[in-house]
């Protein structure tokens, strides 16, 4: 059994999983829409997360701890990618500082212009960093 904790973390058997090499919108994170409509961005990711998720078995691959003592990991359904279907939708972005591996599904969500990328919104990183300010 698998929780959704945010948009790019998950518990399961009580240890909590980091998705390795992306960064998705906080739980409390606002984005824009191109005539400025606010929503509620990183709640819907977490929702979307729920949502793909749905009761599947999860399979996960140990890359190792963050410095918050969580592991990482890229994790699968019987659908495909977790990590690579975040990015790919437009809920998380490619998470360069630690990995290339989900430019790719980055670039084409931006063109497609999906979910956080129908807008504008504050890169995950950063807005973590003015919170803590």
């Amino acid at each position: 059994q698998v929780t959704v904790v945010d948009g790019d973390s998950l518990e399961m058997r009580r240890t909590r999983i980091r998705l390795y090499g992306i960064d998705a919108v906080e739980g409390d994170q606002w984005c824009h829409r191109e005539k400025g409509e606010r929503w509620p961005c990183g709640r819907r990711a977490a929702n979307a997360l729920q949502d793909f998720i749905a009761r599947q078995p999860v399979t996960c691959q140990d890359r190792g701890k963050d410095s918050y003592g969580r592991t990482l990991a890229t994790c699968s359904v019987a659908s495909g990618s977790i990590n690579d279907w975040l990015v790919r939708q437009g809920w998380a972005v490619a998470y360069r500082r630690y990995s290339t591996d989900y430019v790719a599904a980055e670039a084409e969500a931006k063109s497609a212009k999906r979910n956080i990328w129908s807008g504008t919104f504050t890169n995950p990183a950063r807005y973590r960093r003015e919170k803590r300010n």
